[in-house]
């Protein structure tokens, strides 16, 4: 998508010439952009206040098609709340893209709204605009990909920098097309993207990003020891295999970050089979994945001064004669014993492994990524994912990042109480911890490989896919944690 900026004064809207001119706002105001439009119409926009048909409430959209007084062939007037935040507008940018995208609409003009800084702003338009333009019609016969906004114009205030703005659009760019990567990725059937093919595609993208890519495969993980990583691949005919790709942003730096996505290609849930229903869902199981490898390929590109190590471990979860059983022993890289008592309580057997291989490989700081818990999704709903720290410092830095991304999270508990739940009988550690805090038990599990290394765990398993068409975005693969993986790796840094 190509995306230009204008600096333009309010009173010469009217004259813009394009498919589509939006004007965010949540009433009429003197002097400002809807007060301009709205003299250009004659009233117009008034009458539309006026009339009821609009109130101007967050998310709230009307379509004025070819209205008097402005060149424009369609004025969208777009509601807002008074604390207009990067979600808000980037949920509106994807509601305006997708109402008109199907409409032979393919250039979108945005006067970027007042009271709101001009780089965040655009920021978030571009990328809601980019990931509204996303489906999920990969391999349907009669796909129509020229429905999409080819072109977005972004009109500045006349005080706002154009370098600056330029900048923040560059970089926005940039975030937009790992994001849509980690969708695209996610988004593939299980048959289509097994670990091998992951792998493969995670190569691709590192070398053509300029990343050094390592990919570990079954052999050299039984020389690492990773028995946890293998255990889940036993009953599947696929080899897992183990992504690791380097940034050295700076390299006299000793500080190194390890992004550690979940990447279980398809889990039926193993010995421990999961219902039939819904169980195409998960080839979804990767998407933590999927979101490591997007934040990899912007970080390649954006230069931050930071040295980052990534982790994907993939896999399938089968039933099958060598499937491992409940009532199993596996020894983590660590040493640690694992008694497995469900088989699908299986990502984080290989989180365990990447996390232990992270550390030896001179990780200071892990954040990981993982569908990980059903029970997650009945804690959060399908709002937010969970949270999980053992460090505070640590966390201010995330919680930072987190503000600019505009992903929702929430933080979830840690104590010695849910420990005692995964104390194994016959192991060192249970690979579940019942019913109740499943998500918190999960996180306590993955924490028993982290030692004392500053760790962030977030549980995605709400949120990393949608199961019903948004406003903003289409059925099927969200892209998170891509955004906020970004902007850690950005605060890190020291932007």
């Amino acid at each position: 998508m190509k995306t230009t900026i204008e600096r333009r004064a309010a009173v010469q809207l009217a004259q813009l010439e394009t498919e589509a001119l939006v004007v965010i706002a949540a009433q009429l105001a003197a002097a400002t952009s809807i007060d301009a439009v709205n003299a250009a119409t004659g009233g117009a926009v008034a009458e539309l206040f006026a009339s009821g048909e609009f109130s101007g409430k967050a998310l709230e959209t009307a379509v004025l098609t070819r209205p008097a007084g402005v060149k424009a062939k369609r004025l969208v007037i777009a509601g807002r709340s008074a604390a207009l935040g990067v979600l808000e507008l980037w949920r509106l940018a994807g509601t305006i893209t997708r109402q008109l995208k199907g409409k032979g609409v393919h250039h979108l003009t945005v006067v970027l709204p007042e009271g709101v800084g001009a780089e965040a702003a655009a920021a978030a338009i571009l990328n809601g605009v980019a990931s509204a333009n996303f489906e999920p019609d990969t391999y349907k016969s009669d796909r129509k990909p020229e429905r999409r906004i080819d072109t977005l114009t972004l009109i500045a205030p006349q005080s706002a920098s154009l370098p600056a703005l330029d900048t923040a659009v560059r970089e926005a760019a940039i975030v937009a097309d790992a994001h849509l990567f980690a969708r695209e990725l996610a988004n593939e059937p299980s048959n289509r993207l097994t670990p091998t093919i992951m792998g493969q595609r995670a190569a691709a993208m590192a070398q053509a990003a300029g990343l050094e890519c390592e990919l570990i495969g079954e052999a050299k993980a039984r020389e690492l020891k990773m028995g946890a990583f293998l255990g889940v691949s036993a009953g599947s005919a696929e080899p897992p295999v183990m992504m690791v790709l380097r940034y050295r942003g700076n390299p006299s730096s000793k500080d190194l970050l390890a992004i550690i996505g979940k990447g279980i290609t398809f889990d039926t849930g193993g010995i421990s089979i999961k219902p039939a229903a819904n169980m195409e869902m998960m080839k979804f199981d990767m998407c933590g994945g999927a979101a490591t490898l997007g934040a990899m390929q912007a970080i390649a590109a954006l230069k931050p001064k930071i040295n980052v190590l990534a982790l994907v471990p993939a896999s399938e979860n089968m039933p099958g004669g060598r499937a491992q059983k409940p009532g199993d022993v596996q020894i983590a890289m660590s040493g640690q014993s694992i008694e497995v008592l469900n088989t699908d309580a299986e990502g984080r057997m290989v989180l365990a492994d990447a996390i232990c291989y992270a550390r030896q490989q001179g990780a200071t700081h892990l954040i990981d990524s993982a569908t990980l818990t059903g029970a997650c999704v009945v804690a959060l709903g399908h709002v937010n994912s969970g949270v999980f720290t053992n460090d505070e410092a640590f966390y201010q830095i995330f919680q930072r990042a987190l503000e600019r991304s505009g992903e929702k999270m929430w933080r979830l508990p840690l104590d010695q109480e849910y420990a005692d739940q995964i104390k194994g009988t016959v192991g060192d550690v249970l690979n579940t911890g019942g019913r109740w805090g499943g998500a918190i038990t999960a996180a306590q599990f993955l924490q028993e490989f982290v030692g004392d290394t500053p760790w962030i765990h977030l549980d995605i398993a709400g949120t990393a896919w949608t199961e019903e068409n948004k406003p903003w975005m289409p059925k099927g693969p969200t892209g998170a944690p891509t955004y906020t993986l970004i902007e850690l790796v950005r605060e890190m840094a020291g932007r």
